[in-house]
């Protein structure tokens, strides 16, 4: 289950919810010949995800047609894939990216990455769970199976949701901590990565904002730019989105938009993930983390990137213009 902000998110619900009405009118816009897309986008983007998993079963069970391969029948390409984003469960929908990122030719690290440094412990434990009752493998398995070295430690590790929740915040061991992270990496001939990947991924979040400072001090540098000296490829990219969503997750998700769209081509896969699963979660947040950090709202950015009803879909999930 998703942790749910309301005051930060940019879709709240329908106040005034009737599902059989809504099942009604997307029933309505894909039936005979033409798509009325501004409806289905209209509801769509109005509901939460809880009210557009009951219209799902209301549409069946009133009009006796899946809503699904309704919407896949009628629509395509990238305003498809983010209105079945949408359509989709946020747990089911972290299950099904996972899945995606290591299944065929090559592995989407980038979005193992995001997911599990980002997600809670309870939010990985619940996508672990579902994992292996929709594919029948662990998630475990397949990190395994599909990476190697030290990135696949990381992934492991995050994997097993078993971060500290707690807020408890040690002095001592923080300073213990802070020692050892600075012995394994800028105090020694060569990196110790296990050490790295074994405090930053287990400790409580309050914690480790502690053993940074302490870090610093003794270091004179930024954990982070320890990590980018000291560690390379994919296990630098992990160690550093763990400690950015540590430290500030909108910032975190903002850079990852930004990456999205900038330069020639767009990433497609990693504008829907983060615009579908954190609208509901801090969009608010981002939008101002990435206006701050890149001097342009999120809202111009997809206005000059995207095009048509995917644009559409992405600036209402965005919610503004600031």
């Amino acid at each position: 289950m998703v942790s749910i902000a309301p005051w930060l998110a940019t879709i709240k619900g329908a106040q005034c919810f009737n599902p059989e009405h809504e099942a009604q009118a997307l029933r309505k816009a894909m039936k005979g010949l033409g798509t009325d897309e501004d409806t289905i986008i209209q509801i769509l983007t109005l509901l939460n995800c809880s009210q557009r998993q009951q219209v799902l079963i209301t549409y069946k069970s009133t009009i006796g047609r899946d809503l699904i391969d309704d919407l896949k029948s009628e629509l395509k390409g990238n305003f498809e894939r983010v209105i079945i984003a949408l359509m989709t469960p946020s747990t089911m929908y972290d299950v099904h990216e996972l899945r995606r990122a290591m299944k065929g030719p090559g592995t989407d690290e980038s979005c193992l990455i995001e997911i599990l440094a980002s997600r809670t412990s309870e939010e990985i434990r619940n996508i672990s769970q579902n994992y292996k009752l929709h594919y029948g493998s662990t998630l475990e398995e397949d990190i395994i199976s599909d990476t190697s070295g030290r990135l696949q430690q990381v992934l492991v590790s995050l994997s097993t949701g078993g971060r500290d929740e707690g807020t408890y915040v040690d002095g001592s061991l923080a300073q213990q901590d802070a020692q050892c992270l600075f012995e394994a990496g800028e105090n020694k001939w060569g990196t110790d990565e296990v050490q790295f990947i074994s405090i930053l991924c287990t400790r409580n979040v309050e914690h480790l904002l502690m053993v940074f400072d302490v870090y610093r001090s003794i270091a004179n540098k930024d954990i982070t730019d320890s990590i980018k000296s000291e560690m390379s490829g994919d296990l630098e990219d992990a160690l550093l989105a763990v400690v950015k969503c540590l430290r500030n997750k909108p910032a975190y998700f903002a850079e990852r938009l930004y990456k999205s769209m900038k330069g020639l081509g767009t990433d497609d896969s990693t504008l829907i993930r983060v615009m579908v699963s954190r609208s509901e979660v801090d969009m608010l947040d981002i939008r101002r983390e990435f206006l701050a950090m890149y001097g342009k709202s999120l809202h111009s950015f997809i206005e000059g990137d995207c095009s048509g009803d995917y644009k559409k879909v992405l600036l209402r999930l965005c919610g503004g213009e600031d």
